[in-house]
């Protein structure tokens, strides 16, 4: 596999590098504590918007409170004061779909580990592969991104994704509670203008994907049922099969299966193959969702929709439908969650929302659509998404609407811990921001 190659090469380019290029991937330590959050204007998403103070104390959000309310919080051994006056304090924001985490350098295909070999390889776990020194992560997180999906991408059965925040020394440290697998679903028609396949071909490579995905899902159905007549006996299953094993806690509705769909007569295939397999299912990519959205909504399917800059599918459709389609689907009544399907430029998250409230969605869906609504749908509700007591603090500050280039995001909280506010960038626009002229004057 090649995320076992990752950390070698990251190291080996280190140690090669001269000692400017090595300082300046180093940024400051996270600090962890308690502490209060006061004079700002608090957007909670859930529970509305108001001045007043915020509370951390071991990882935790232990008061929310308003401007002139007697806040009963006990800060044990003291806190941290950050006065935020002037400016708002957000829900960290969550990607729905990312390979953050999972891709490096662009031009080594060693360090691209969101997209493995094979067709059929739902066990290959993504938070495995999840590089927590990737150069990316500060860069993406200092923009307000606390948490993302990083996900595996390829064939019919890419892998299984992982939710994830953006601290932390080891993948499980970094692990935000929620895995799925992800399903490619199979597209018909052809792929684009580069397609060069005859109908005739287009429809029997169509009919064979269905096929083999039919096949895969009976067979993961009995493997089901033969370990849980097993179970029943108290005894093991034959074998070792990882591939099916990954695939049963879809089977029994314990885990969601993530779908990738995009094309409007492969949503309907998918919302079709969904209900008659009984699989509780999330929507990803969702691009054509705007023309099918009563369907989907009357399915009670969850989409992530994005990314949202993005152009249109047809040569016909509007200009600005990627722009339209989160809202068109969340006034249609389907519960919409905003991707933006990058490695490097996670950070872009609020720009896409931002795009979506503008044509049609409105800044609160919006804002939902990159905070509660990913927390709800990834099971997440009572631990992120919003600003309420007892959640993960999970927070940004920052002076002003995170949807606009002008705002500046001053601090980061990931679960309690007070990021730096560094990155490769930011020390690369420091140092040459008041360079020397060298020796040559």
């Amino acid at each position: 596999m090649k995320y076992l190659y990752i950390n070698i090469i990251v190291l080996a380019g280190l140690l090669l590098g001269c000692t400017s290029s090595i300082h300046s991937q180093i940024t400051k330590k996270a600090s962890y504590g308690n502490f209060i959050i006061k004079n700002a204007t608090i957007v909670t998403v859930t529970k509305g918007t108001f001045e007043g103070s915020v509370t951390i104390q071991d990882g935790i959000i232990s008061g929310v409170s308003k401007s002139g309310s007697k806040d009963k919080t006990v800060m044990e051994g003291g806190a941290t004061i950050i006065d935020a006056k002037g400016m708002y304090v957000y829900p960290g924001m969550i990607d729905g779909g990312t390979h953050i985490g999972l891709g490096e350098i662009g031009a080594v295909s060693l360090t691209q580990d969101y997209n493995e070999l094979g067709d059929f390889i739902p066990h290959m776990q993504a938070l495995t592969a999840v590089n927590p020194s990737s150069v990316n992560i500060p860069v993406n997180r200092i923009a307000g991104v606390t948490t993302a999906l990083a996900c595996p991408d390829g064939g019919l059965f890419p892998g299984t994704a992982a939710l994830i925040h953006l601290h932390g020394y080891t993948p499980e440290q970094m692990f935000a509670g929620f895995k799925a697998p992800i399903l490619n679903f199979p597209a018909s028609g052809k792929r684009g203008r580069w397609d060069r396949r005859s109908e005739e071909d287009v429809k029997k490579d169509e009919e064979k994907a269905n096929k083999k995905l039919n096949d895969i899902w009976t067979k993961a159905k009995q493997y089901t049922k033969i370990d849980s007549l097993a179970t029943a006996k108290n005894k093991k299953k034959a074998g070792f099969n990882p591939q099916m094993d990954a695939l049963m806690p879809v089977i029994r509705n314990e885990m969601p299966l993530l779908i990738v769909v995009n094309k409007d007569s492969d949503i309907k295939a998918a919302i079709k193959w969904v209900e008659t397999q009984n699989v509780k299912a999330i929507f990803m990519g969702v691009a054509e969702g705007w023309r099918v959205a009563e369907e989907i909504a009357k399915a009670e399917i969850p989409v992530i929709v994005g990314p949202v800059l993005d152009n249109p599918r047809r040569a016909s459709d509007p200009y600005e439908i990627n722009y339209a389609n989160p809202g068109i689907l969340a006034k249609a009544g389907v519960q919409v969650a905003i991707r933006t399907n990058e490695t490097e430029n996670v950070r872009n998250l609020p720009y896409n929302a931002g795009f979506a409230a503008t044509y049609g969605m409105g800044i609160d869906e919006a804002l939902k659509a990159i905070t509660i609504n990913p927390a709800q749908i990834f099971g997440l509700g009572d631990k992120l998404g919003s600003i309420e007591k007892g959640k993960i603090a999970n927070l940004i500050i920052c002076t002003g609407d995170p949807f606009e280039t002008k705002t500046d995001v001053k601090h980061v909280f990931i679960n309690g811990w007070n990021i730096p506010m560094e990155s490769r960038q930011t020390l690369l626009y420091d140092e040459f921001l008041d360079r020397s002229p060298g020796m040559n004057k």
